[in-house]
C-alpha cells in the first residue's frame, strides 16, 4: 500500500505540494518537444468487487463507466427487471463516493426481450446497446437511444440498420471519444472464429455508418472474441477471449492512425481460473470495471473494479524523489517507454510536462523497492560491448584461483557511471569455504549502473605484490549506460 514517506506527515505534505509546484513551473518549459509513441510501464492494484449494493446473486455484466465517472450502467439477469437480460445503472455523488442502489432504465430500453452490453457516449446523450426485440435484423442487434439532457429520460431507441448489423448475433458495442468509430463483437461470417471483433466508422457524428470491418488476425482469435472497449484516448483497447474460460486482453497503438498491436493477457490479478470479461476502463485511464465469477462475490457473475497505476518509481529504490525526476529529464521529448507514464498510465508516445505532472503527483510516496535486474558477463564477452539501462546490475564472473596468489583486480573504470558494489565475491568450484591449496573458482565483481554515460571497465589478474610484471590475463570490456 502507498503511503506518505515522512515522519511529520503534514509537514512532509506541505513541503511536497511547494516542491512540486517548483519543479512543474521549471520544467513545464520544457514541453512541446516531438517524439515517437511509446509502451508505458503500468500494473495493477488488488481488484475489489463493487459489492452487494450494485451486485445481486444473478449474472451482472458489461459494465461501462460514464466519462465523468458518477454513472455506472450494466446489464443483469436478475428476475426484477423487464425480462430476460436488462440494462441497470448505479450512480454515485463523487468519484470518491460509494455506489448507490442499482435501478433498472425505463419501458423505453428495456423491454420484454434482452437488452445488454451497454455503452454510453462520452456526452452522456447517446446510449448504445444490443436487444433481440422485434425490428431488427434476425438475433441480437446494435440499437441507440439519445436523449436531450442527462436528467431527461430516454426517447425511444433506433436500431443501427442493415449496414451495420447482421442476420448474426450483434452486441457489446463500444464508441469512440469523438463519436465516429463504433467498436463491437459479432458472430458473423467473415470473421476469424465463432465470434470476432468488427468496427465501423463515420466521417462525422451526422453521416450514416460504414460497412463494419473485421479487425484481423492480429487481434481475433479462432476461440471467441468479445466485449471490446476503447480507451478515451484511442490508444487502448481492451477485450476478452475464451481460452477456454474468458480472460481479458489489451492491445495498444502508436497513434489513432495506426494498427493495433499484438494482445497481451492482463494476467493476475485481473485475470483468474474463473472467467474474467467485459472491460470498462474509465474516462483518464485509472480504473477498470469488469465482471467475474471469481470467489468473493454476491453470487453468480459479479462487477468489479481493479486500479491501474503508472510506475513511478522509475529507479526503483523505493521512493519517488529527485533521483526519478532526473531520469526523467535525460529521457525528455524521447519515447522511453519508463518515463512514459502520462497522461494515460499506457503513455502517449512522448516524455513531456504529462509525464511530469504524473510523477509530481506522487512525490515522496514510498513503494517497496525493485530489485534491480543483473546482467551476467564472462570471459566469453572480453573485448565486447555491454548496454545497460540505469539501475541494472553488472555481474562479473571471471575464473580464479587466489591459492596461488593470483587474484582479479580492477584497475580502470569511471565510477561516476559503474559503481562497483563492494569487494569481490570468491565462489568456490566446489560448494564449501575457501578453496583448498589448487582448488579454483570464480571471482564476481558487481557494478550499478548509476548515471548515463560510456566506460571501459578492465579487471587485470596477477599477483599483488609483484609489480612492473605483465598481468597472466586481462580483461575489458565498453560498458554504455542508457
Amino acid at each position: 500500500m502507498r503511503r506518505v514517506f515522512g515522519l511529520n506527515k503534514l509537514a512532509i505534505s506541505k513541503k511536497a505540494g511547494k516542491m512540486k509546484k517548483t519543479i512543474l513551473f521549471a520544467l513545464v518549459l520544457m514541453a512541446g518537444v516531438v517524439g515517437e509513441t511509446a509502451k508505458a510501464l503500468f500494473t495493477f492494484g488488488a481488484p475489489t468487487n463493487l459489492g452487494p449494493v450494485v451486485n445481486s446473486p444473478y449474472d451482472d455484466g458489461s459494465p461501462d463507466i460514464a466519462a465523468d465517472g458518477l454513472t455506472l450502467y450494466f446489464d443483469s439477469l436478475r428476475p426484477d427487471g423487464a425480462g430476460s437480460w436488462d440494462i441497470w445503472f448505479t450512480r454515485r455523488e463523487t468519484v470518491d463516493s460509494e455506489w448507490g442502489p442499482s435501478e433498472p432504465l425505463g419501458p423505453s430500453i428495456n423491454s420484454g426481450y434482452g437488452e445488454s452490453g451497454p455503452c454510453i457516449s462520452p456526452d452522456g446523450l447517446t446510449l448504445y446497446f444490443a436487444s433481440n426485440r422485434p425490428g431488427g435484423q434476425g438475433d441480437y442487434d446494435l440499437w441507440f437511444a439519445t436523449r436531450k439532457t442527462t436528467e431527461d429520460p430516454w426517447e425511444e431507441p433506433v436500431n443501427l440498420g442493415p449496414t451495420v448489423n447482421s442476420s448474426a448475433y450483434d452486441n457489446h458495442p463500444s464508441i469512440s471519444t469523438d463519436g465516429r468509430t463504433l467498436y463491437f463483437d459479432s458472430r458473423r461470417s467473415g470473421g476469424s472464429g465463432s465470434d470476432d471483433l468488427w468496427v465501423t466508422t463515420r466521417a462525422t457524428t451526422n453521416d450514416p455508418w460504414g460497412e463494419p470491418v473485421n479487425l484481423g488476425p492480429t487481434i481475433n482469435t479462432n476461440n471467441i472474441d468479445l466485449s471490446p472497449n476503447i480507451s478515451s484516448d484511442g490508444l487502448a483497447f481492451f477485450f476478452d477471449t475464451r481460452m477456454p474460460d474468458r480472460n481479458i486482453l489489451l492491445t495498444k497503438r502508436r497513434t489513432p492512425d495506426d494498427d493495433w498491436g499484438t494482445p497481451v493477457n492482463l494476467g493476475p490479478p485481473v485475470n483468474t481460473s474463473y472467467s474474467d470479461t467485459d472491460p470498462s476502463v474509465c474516462v483518464d485511464g485509472s480504473m477498470l470495471y469488469f465482471a467475474s465469477y471469481r470467489p468473493g462475490g454476491s453470487g453468480m457473475q459479479d462487477l468489479w473494479q481493479v486500479p491501474i497505476e503508472p510506475i513511478v518509481d522509475l529507479n526503483g529504490d523505493g521512493i519517488v524523489d529527485a533521483a526519478d525526476i532526473s531520469i526523467m529529464v535525460d529521457h525528455w521529448g524521447t519515447d522511453d517507454p519508463l518515463c512514459d507514464i502520462g497522461p494515460m498510465p499506457w503513455g502517449d508516445g512522448i516524455v513531456d510536462v504529462q509525464d511530469l505532472i504524473v510523477l509530481a503527483e506522487h512525490l515522496f510516496e514510498r513503494f517497496p523497492p525493485v530489485e534491480p535486474e543483473e546482467i551476467n558477463v564472462s570471459e566469453q564477452d572480453n573485448g565486447s560491448q555491454i548496454d545497460l539501462k540505469q539501475g541494472q546490475i553488472l555481474a562479473v564472473t571471471l575464473q580464479s584461483n587466489p591459492t596461488t596468489g593470483y587474484r582479479w583486480e580492477r584497475v580502470e573504470n569511471q565510477d561516476s557511471i559503474l559503481e562497483q558494489m563492494g569487494e569481490a565475491e570468491f565462489k568456490p568450484s566446489e560448494t564449501g569455504g575457501l578453496p583448498p591449496i589448487g582448488g579454483g573458482g570464480w571471482e564476481i565483481f558487481r557494478f550499478k549502473a548509476i548515471n548515463k554515460g560510456q566506460t571501459t571497465l578492465t579487471l587485470v589478474y596477477r599477483r599483488p605484490w609483484e609489480t612492473g610484471v605483465e598481468p597472466l590475463s586481462t580483461f575489458f570490456i565498453q560498458v554504455v549506460v542508457q
